[in-house]
């Protein structure tokens, strides 16, 4: 799973569309962001193995970020960020803090089990990787699904579509390039990799959604 991730983001800026894009998106990959940097700093571990269908990725130990308890901690942090430093209401805080949350209830549904229920305990996954094309469809799903919401909520307000079109766009065209690219060759440059996109996505959003309608405030 990877732009999947963000129609998590999509839908919750249609629903709760008092928060800036740019928080969802970053609200979506908040998991992996803190991920990248603790794999960067040799905490949790990543290695590949080519012959895996779907996913290369061999995610040997990331309780910190992709434990069910360190999901949940995460998930509270991002709601109280969202509040306290955004002072959005409590419901679009609680918002954001969901769209953190969806981030491993759509890694449960892809990855192999390397899912810790909690810390050093069992590991769960759906294992969707295993079967490339559901995968894809499922990801290429809900962004259609998503999208098409966060540009009907656009409508709503008065508000135009093409800059949802094109980030829409760029999230199909990064997905291509994931599709397509061999993994770096180390886990600390796939990481460093890993975290730049992350945060170039999330910088990208903040230019698609410049210009809010007043009724959005």
């Amino acid at each position: 799973m990877f732009v999947g991730h963000y129609a998590a983001a999509l839908a919750g800026k249609a629903i709760a569309p008092k928060a800036p894009l740019w928080t969802y998106i970053g609200a979506a990959q908040l998991l992996d962001i803190g991920w990248s940097s603790l794999v960067m700093a040799g905490v949790e571990k990543v290695s590949f193995d080519p012959a895996l269908p779907g996913s290369p990725l061999v995610l040997e130990h990331m309780p910190w970020t992709h434990s069910l308890p360190a999901a949940v901690i995460w998930s509270l942090a991002g709601l109280l960020l969202a509040k306290v430093l955004l002072r959005l209401p409590w419901w679009t805080a609680f918002a954001v803090g969901l769209v953190v949350f969806s981030h491993w209830a759509t890694d449960w549904l892809v990855h192999r089990p390397d899912l810790e229920i909690w810390p050093g305990g069992e590991k769960v996954g759906y294992g969707l990787w295993n079967i490339p094309g559901a995968e894809k469809t499922l990801e290429m799903g809900l962004i259609a699904l998503a999208g098409c919401a966060w540009l009907w909520k656009r409508g709503k307000y008065g508000r135009t579509a093409w800059p949802a079109m094109l980030f829409l766009g760029f999230l199909v065209a990064l997905q291509m390039v994931g599709e397509f690219s061999e993994p770096a060759g180390s886990s600390f440059a796939f990481a460093r990799l890993g975290l730049v996109v992350y945060l170039a996505v999330t910088a990208v959003a903040w230019l698609a959604d410049l210009g809010k309608n007043r009724d959005e405030a």
